[in-house]
C-alpha cells in the first residue's frame, strides 16, 4: 500500500479528470489525501479520498474574476499569487506531510505549492496536467505565443523579488520557468491521447498521455429521434445573454432539439419564454447529454472538447480564451469541427447545418475518440503513479 497527496486548484476542468485516479488508486488499496477547497469536497470524497481543506490556510488566495482574467496574462501577478498561496500553505503543508509521510505528490499544473512542496520536501512527485502539455513545438503548432516578451522583461523585478521570498522559506526554486514548466524530467501525467497532443512526438517518455478520465453519466437524457444540440459556454465565462439570445434566434423552432446550459438560474429566467424545442438549465449532467449529443457548440475548454470527442461528437468551436483557442485549433487541425466566425443567429445557424449534415466531422471526432480509449485513462494514471514511487523506493532517488 502507498500514501499518496494530491494538490489542486479551484477549478472543475482540473479536479473532474483526476477523480477516476484517486478512484483506481483506492480500489487497489492505496490511501489518497486530497488538497482542495470547500466547493470539491463532496465529489473528492465520493472518490475515496482523504478531503484536505485549504481554505482557511489559503484564505483570500482564490482569484477574484476580474484576477482570473490575469493569470496567464500577466506574468509578475502570476507568479506573486503563486507565491502567496505557496507560503500561506507552508506551514499546514510542511506540518501535514510530516504526519502523512506520503510516497510521492501528484499536483496540478497550477497547483504550484505541491510542486515546490515536494522539492522542498524531497518526496517523488508527478505533474497531473488537464490541458495540452505545453513547450515550444506544441505552442507552435496550436498557434500561440510563448509570451510577450518585453512585458517579461519590465516584470523581472517584480519576478526576482518573489523568488526571493520563496527561497528564503527554503524552497529551491531557480529560476521563474522552474515554477511554470516541467521539463522532459519531469514524470507528467497528460489527459488526452498522444494523436490529439500537438507536437506529441517532442515530449519524453516521462509524459504519459493516458486520455480523459471521464466519471460515470448521473442523469442520461431521454433518446429522441431528432437531432440533439447542446450548447454550453463551461462554468467560468458563461454569462453571455446575447450569445445564448442569439442560439435561440437561430435554433428556436427548428427540426433540432436544443439543450443550453446556462451557467445560473437568473440567467435562465432572463432568457424568458423558450421554444417548444428548447431545454434551458443552469446546470445539466453533461456527460450524460454528450452521450445522446449529435453536435457540440461548446467554448472549447480542455474537459468539455475531450468528453464530447469521447462520444464521437463533432464540435462547432466558440472559444473564448487563449488556451482555448490553442484547443480550438487542434479540432480544426484534425478535422472534428469547424470554427464559429460570430455569434449571429445566422453564423450559429448555418455552422450547426454543417456539423450535422457532413459526416466527415463525426468521423474524425471518432478517431479521436478511439485514440482516447486506447491510451488506458484512469488504470494507466494510476499504474503510472505507483510505477514512479516503486522505481524511488527501489533506487532511494
Amino acid at each position: 500500500m502507498s500514501k499518496l497527496v494530491f494538490f489542486n486548484i479551484p477549478a472543475y476542468g482540473h479536479t473532474n479528470p483526476t477523480l477516476g485516479v484517486v478512484r483506481e488508486l483506492v480500489a487497489r488499496g492505496n490511501q489518497v489525501w486530497y488538497y482542495s477547497f470547500a466547493p470539491f469536497q463532496k465529489v473528492i470524497q465520493e472518490a475515496g479520498a482523504t478531503f484536505v481543506p485549504c481554505d482557511d490556510a489559503a484564505l483570500g488566495m482564490t482569484p477574484s474574476p476580474e484576477d482570473s482574467a490575469r493569470v496567464g496574462k500577466d506574468l509578475a501577478f502570476s507568479i506573486d499569487l503563486i507565491v502567496r498561496a505557496t507560503l500561506a500553505l507552508d506551514e499546514k503543508i510542511c506540518r501535514d506531510m510530516e504526519r502523512i509521510a506520503p510516497d510521492g505528490i501528484v499536483a496540478d499544473s497550477m497547483a504550484f505549492w505541491g510542486k515546490l512542496a515536494a522539492q522542498k520536501l524531497g518526496i517523488p512527485f508527478l505533474s497531473s496536467t488537464t490541458t495540452f502539455a505545453f513547450n515550444r513545438a506544441s505552442a507552435k503548432v496550436m498557434g500561440q505565443g510563448m509570451g510577450n516578451l518585453f512585458s517579461m522583461v519590465r516584470a523581472v523585478p517584480k519576478i526576482h523579488r518573489s523568488l526571493r521570498r520563496l527561497r528564503a522559506y527554503g524552497y529551491p526554486v531557480k529560476n521563474v520557468f522552474s515554477i511554470l514548466e516541467n521539463d522532459n524530467a519531469t514524470h507528467t501525467i497528460v489527459y488526452t491521447s498522444r494523436y490529439f497532443q500537438p507536437a506529441a512526438e517532442t515530449f519524453s517518455p516521462r509524459y504519459v498521455f493516458v486520455g480523459p478520465s471521464l466519471r460515470p453519466i448521473r442523469q442520461p437524457l431521454a433518446p429522441s429521434p431528432q437531432k440533439t444540440v447542446y450548447i454550453s459556454l463551461g462554468t467560468v465565462n458563461n454569462q453571455n445573454l446575447p450569445f445564448y439570445r442569439s442560439c435561440l434566434t437561430a435554433l428556436g423552432e427548428t427540426p433540432y432539439r436544443v439543450v443550453m446550459a446556462v451557467g445560473r438560474e437568473s440567467m435562465r429566467h432572463a432568457l424568458g419564454p423558450l421554444p417548444a424545442n428548447v431545454q434551458a438549465e443552469a446546470m445539466v449532467d453533461q456527460i450524460g447529454v454528450l452521450a445522446a449529443a449529435d453536435v457540440f457548440l461548446t467554448h472549447c475548454g480542455m474537459n468539455s472538447v475531450s468528453e464530447a470527442l469521447f462520444f464521437d461528437v463533432p464540435l462547432v468551436c466558440c472559444p473564448q480564451t487563449q488556451e482555448q483557442r490553442g484547443v480550438a485549433n487542434r479540432v480544426l487541425a484534425l478535422g472534428a469541427g469547424l470554427l464559429l466566425p460570430d455569434d449571429s443567429p445566422q453564423a450559429i445557424a448555418q455552422a450547426i447545418g454543417i456539423a450535422l449534415s457532413d459526416p466527415s466531422y463525426r468521423a474524425h471526432a471518432a478517431t479521436i475518440a478511439q485514440s482516447f480509449r486506447e491510451s488506458g485513462g484512469a488504470p494507466q494514471a494510476a499504474e503510472t503513479i505507483l510505477q514512479v514511487i516503486a522505481q524511488d523506493r527501489a533506487t532511494g532517488t
